[in-house]
């Protein structure tokens, strides 16, 4: 066969899943090194570092140049943090497998708090997501919320230089690139519930593409496919983006799937949340029920 390319972004924690990819695909089939490419794609959103993604274009500068080298045939798969996919793929890809989900939690980061609970009155905390800014706001609406995007070691730096006196971060992506000591308290997801897809990686590729489907399948873990399905449905039945302040998690608890979702107003004021219940085989058609019934309670309040 020829070699194997996997299509990927530059920074440390997007190598690490790819090389976790690599990994993974070595171990199924008992390919060598040699057999499998890592080829990195610099994204607009990777050169445009000074202003929100909602300004610039959201979710898809992350993917645009990748997805383009899938359509082009220069790689044959494509490693991504799925919190960072938009809701719907380009027609002719698909994801064709999920590695196993890491912690789905935000973890809190601050040198002079321990939690939210804990942080100074007026304090400014640092963040590049909408919904972690509503979120917070609807905590604490005294605290002042600051752009800070930036990858896991940029982000780190501005809080050591006093930026922000907080920020938040997945859990999932420290841990991965093993700085889960930089991590100050974990955030519960009753407090702060999760992006969709948080902790996931996900494998693109051409949904004509039949051998390389084929590969993927033996590692796609199906438990987190079931609960990313869900929570994906949700995003899209909401045509959600990075504009939107949006979080869903699905678990699948003795062969149950449960999941929970909201969407907020920019200023935390108001949330409209959503339950589901039900079997795997329906996890999509929950996930997207749930993403329509939110959307018909908020209504022009929720920001598209």
């Amino acid at each position: 066969m020829p070699k194997l390319k996997i299509g990927t972004r530059g920074s440390p924690l997007a190598l690490y899943q790819a090389n976790e990819t690599k990994s993974r695909l070595k171990a199924a089939h008992g390919f060598s090194d040699e057999d499998i490419e890592i080829v990195v794609i610099t994204t607009t959103g990777d050169r445009i570092r000074d202003r929100p993604l909602s300004e610039i274009g959201g979710k898809g500068l992350f993917t645009k140049e990748i997805e383009e080298a899938l359509f082009a045939r220069e790689i044959h798969l494509a490693v991504h943090s799925m919190k960072d996919m938009p809701a719907r793929l380009p027609e002719g890809l698909t994801m064709a497998a999920l590695l196993p989900r890491e912690d789905v939690r935000d973890a809190f980061l601050s040198p002079v708090a321990k939690t939210i609970d804990e942080l100074p009155k007026g304090a400014v905390v640092g963040s590049s997501s909408v919904r972690r800014g509503a979120q917070l706001k609807r905590i604490r609406p005294d605290l002042e919320v600051i752009q800070f995007r930036g990858n896991v070691e940029t982000r780190l730096k501005k809080l050591d230089e006093g930026v922000a006196q907080a920020t938040f971060l997945a859990a999932a992506g420290l841990k991965r690139l093993g700085l889960a000591d930089k991590i100050t308290s974990l955030v519960p997801t009753d407090v702060m519930l999760p992006a969709v897809a948080q902790g996931c990686i996900g494998i693109e590729t051409r949904a004509d593409d039949g051998t390389t489907r084929k590969l993927l399948a033996a590692i796609n873990h199906e438990a987190s496919a079931i609960a990313v399905d869900c929570e994906r449905a949700f995003l899209a039945a909401l045509d959600g983006s990075c504009r939107t302040p949006l979080a869903g998690h699905a678990v699948i608890d003795n062969g149950v799937v449960k999941f929970r979702g909201h969407a907020l107003t920019l200023d935390g004021v108001h949330c409209f949340e959503t339950t589901r219940e039900g079997s795997p085989a329906d996890a999509a058609r929950m996930g997207r029920e749930a993403g329509e019934q939110v959307k018909a309670e908020g209504g022009s309040l929720i920001a598209f």
